[in-house]
């Protein structure tokens, strides 16, 4: 006899066969483009990253300075040309025997600022790239994120932020801090060297030098 199957148990059967249909995955990979600064020249010999950059996963990478190391994770998803700037700058020791020349802890701004060669805003890689920001952006304690000089002109420069920063979303965040915090406080601990026209934005009091970053 030929078994008769009830509409309750194919719909049943059906639905257990039935393969999910994915969400649209994220990209795989991103184009960055990387325009030379003639008028800023490149501080040390470094060549510009290849255009296409890796958008998925994270890269872990650690500063050790003459305070300890820094340790960071940078996140490729949110930020896949600024995180495959600073891996290539890293590999090529652009960041090696460098300072970080601005330290900053007022009401509104508390970081510490990294990536120039020669002092603080001056001695980038001789070209800049695009912003990767969506305007929700915040600065809570242990962001990474780019310092630049206006709209779409990062290069090498990165700030760390030791207590917050209340800033408009300008900034690419390319990840956070996951040890080393207390190396920010030593940091700030130690005090700043008055600024111009801000005693609470200048320079470490004791200099705050990069041996490695990779």
């Amino acid at each position: 006899m030929r078994k008769r199957w009830s509409v309750a148990v194919v719909a049943a059967l059906l639905t257990s066969l039935a393969v999910a249909v994915p969400a649209q995955a994220a990209p795989v990979f991103a184009r960055c483009v990387f325009t030379p600064t003639p008028d800023d020249p490149a501080a040390k010999p470094v060549r510009a990253p290849h255009p296409i950059a890796k958008a998925r996963g994270t890269v872990d990478v650690t500063i050790k300075t003459n305070y300890g190391a820094v340790e960071l994770r940078l996140d490729r998803r949110n930020a896949p040309c600024a995180v495959h700037n600073l891996l290539s700058l890293a590999r090529q020791r652009f960041y090696d025997k460098t300072q970080c020349w601005r330290l900053t802890n007022s009401a509104r701004l508390g970081v510490l600022q990294c990536g120039d060669v020669y002092a603080a805003e001056k001695g980038g890689p001789g070209y800049k790239f695009d912003d990767e920001v969506t305007g929700k952006e915040t600065y809570p304690r242990g962001t990474v994120a780019m310092g630049n000089f206006g709209p779409d002109t990062n290069g090498s420069q990165i700030f760390i932020v030791h207590s917050f920063a209340n800033i408009k979303p300008a900034y690419t965040v390319l990840g956070k801090v996951t040890k080393g915090m207390h190396v920010l406080d030593r940091i700030v601990a130690n005090g700043i060297i008055p600024g111009p026209t801000d005693p609470l934005d200048g320079a470490p009091a004791k200099p705050v030098k990069i041996f490695k970053m990779r």
